[in-house]
């Protein structure tokens, strides 16, 4: 008998400990983000995954190295995703000058003259998210940046990425004189001479932004690594990194294998070229901490350069209809290459005339392919600003996610109705109008453009107001979503839009444990104190990435 009684005993030994849990959290009020359980009051994890969510941790799953966490009831909601960010963007910036909040062309150019003072005449002045807004809608001018810093060249991004400002040093190094001809989607703005005047506008900026060293693997790989944590630090657990570089590939490969991620990023190829190519043929890469499934497409620029595309001119400039980067068949000819190849497609659109063009392009792509309506390949309309309302169909009749960016509403409200009129604001940043049309949303920052706090972000969701309770009701406040819907878009329909929804984006067995502890319940408190918000802990995959000191 002793024979046969060994084995099963060390049988019944290992079942037992394949259910002991490596963590617990106990006494939490969960929002769960899973219809078939909305709310929990525990849950359990092991090997990196719930395997428990209810409301009392049977005693069975409490082992001596099991970690306990009381959370006194504490709030729990699932890891928070950003369905749009550049994660090395928002590294660059966190260690180099941010003019978010500054007044004045001249504030900032003395915020940077202490800089070039004590560097050599070659070393090149950066910064980003300077905003005209901020100081009554008049665009800088070199002249602004002469006055202060003459002999050092200086490249400035706008808030939106896509303008540059610089000084008349950085347009003599690259060679852009008045007989400079505007790049195809791009502009050089010129006085009324004909001179540039210090501002170029989406593909002008490479005339400029090629002169700029480039960062170095080891630059690019720290620049990751102290995004990734200040993700972490903010309670985000997984981001869509909207258009990277060869470089940014390989420094991402090289977090991952040394477990020094902690965000989980799903990656998007930075436009068609090489890379493209490469992975083209190679095939998507899924992996839990680092995946390529898709690449990215710019078809115009932004409403506050005035450069995203429209069918009718600015109201508040009639000369101007803006500027699409590429054509219906390019855009057409990219999706039928990623149809074949097994990835998704990610557009940038802001304007009307680029928002129909992205669809008439995608239709135009799947038709080719056979595909005449709902289908499941989540392409993507990157932001979706402003949709003529005929086109919110589309979205829903073709399946296609509009990923959109909650605080762009918020924080464009301030002349969105001077450059778009009443009538084009019906379509614009109309969340709702989506859901209605039957399609599918994800939500994100877009960071560094807006601030990376994702709670900031729902916070725009369901107020569609600024953080001093602007405008009383909301903006456009009938596209409010509710709390609720609002939690859901930064999670749930994240891991959607990344064909993760099974892996992750609620707390529910079977699932990655990534959540997050909050110092207040933001499902429930006044919506004034959402804002301020704290993360105590980030959890991803089981581990704690973040614990507040």
């Amino acid at each position: 008998m002793i024979p046969i009684l060994v084995p099963l005993l060390l049988a019944f030994t290992a079942l037992a400990s394949a259910q002991i849990a490596d963590l617990v959290v106990e006494n939490a009020v969960i929002y769960t983000v899973d219809a078939k359980q909305p709310k929990a009051v525990a849950l359990a994890v092991k090997d990196g995954k719930f395997i428990f969510v209810g409301q009392k941790i049977a005693p069975n799953l409490i082992g001596p190295q099991t970690q306990r966490i009381d959370a006194k009831g504490s709030t729990v909601i699932p890891g928070l995703i950003d369905s749009h960010t550049h994660l090395r963007g928002l590294g660059d910036l966190l260690t180099s000058n941010d003019f978010r909040r500054f007044k004045s062309p001249a504030e900032i150019a003395l915020s940077l003259k202490q800089k070039a003072d004590t560097a050599p005449n070659t070393t090149w002045i950066t910064g980003r998210n300077w905003d005209q807004a901020n100081w009554g809608d008049r665009m800088p001018s070199k002249a602004d940046l002469d006055a202060v810093i003459p002999n050092h060249p200086v490249f400035l991004r706008r808030v939106d990425g896509h303008a540059a400002w610089v000084n008349t040093r950085a347009l003599t190094l690259a060679k852009v004189t008045r007989d400079t001809p505007d790049p195809p989607g791009g502009q050089i703005q010129r006085d009324a001479k004909g001179d540039p005047t210090g501002i170029l506008v989406d593909r002008a900026i490479g005339l400029v932004a090629r002169q700029v060293p480039a960062a170095t693997a080891t630059q690019v790989e720290a620049s990751l690594a102290r995004a990734a944590q200040e993700c972490a630090r903010l309670g985000i657990t997984g981001i869509h990194d909207a258009g990277i570089d060869r470089l940014s590939v390989e420094a991402y490969r090289r977090l991952a294998a040394q477990k020094k991620l902690p965000v989980r990023v799903y990656a998007m190829i930075g436009g068609a070229g090489d890379l493209w190519e490469e992975f083209r043929k190679q095939g998507p890469v899924i992996d839990d901490r680092f995946s390529v499934r898709a690449i990215k497409l710019v078809s115009d620029g932004a409403m506050g350069s005035r450069g995203a595309a429209f069918w009718q001119p600015y109201t508040d400039d009639k000369a101007n209809s803006g500027l699409l980067i590429l054509s219906k068949a390019q855009i057409a000819e990219t999706s039928k290459q990623a149809l074949d190849a097994g990835f998704q497609v990610a557009v940038h659109a802001i304007g009307d005339k680029a928002n129909s063009t992205v669809l008439e392009a995608f239709i135009e792509a799947f038709k080719a392919k056979g595909i005449t309506g709902k289908n499941d390949k989540r392409f993507r309309v990157e932001h979706a600003q402003v949709i003529r309302l005929p086109d919110f169909g589309l979205f829903g009749q073709f399946d296609i996610i509009a990923s959109i960016q909650s605080t762009h509403a918020t924080s464009d409200m301030r002349w969105a109705a001077q450059r778009l009129g009443p009538d084009r604001l019906q379509g614009a940043w109309a969340t709702n109008r989506f859901l209605k049309a039957g399609a599918r949303i994800a939500n994100g920052s877009d960071f560094p453009v807006e601030d990376p706090n994702p709670i900031w972000g729902f916070y725009a969701a369901f107020t569609r107001q600024d953080h001093s309770g602007n405008p009383p009701g909301g903006f456009l406040a009938d596209q409010a979503l509710s709390r609720e819907r609002a939690l859901q878009s930064f999670t749930l329909d994240g891991a959607y839009a990344a064909f993760e929804e099974n892996k992750k984006g609620s707390i529910t067995v079977g699932k990655f444990a990534d959540f997050v502890l909050l110092d207040r319940d933001i499902m429930t408190v006044p919506a004034k104190d959402v804002i301020g918000a704290k993360v105590k802990m980030t959890v991803l995959g089981g581990e704690v990435v973040h614990r507040q000191p």
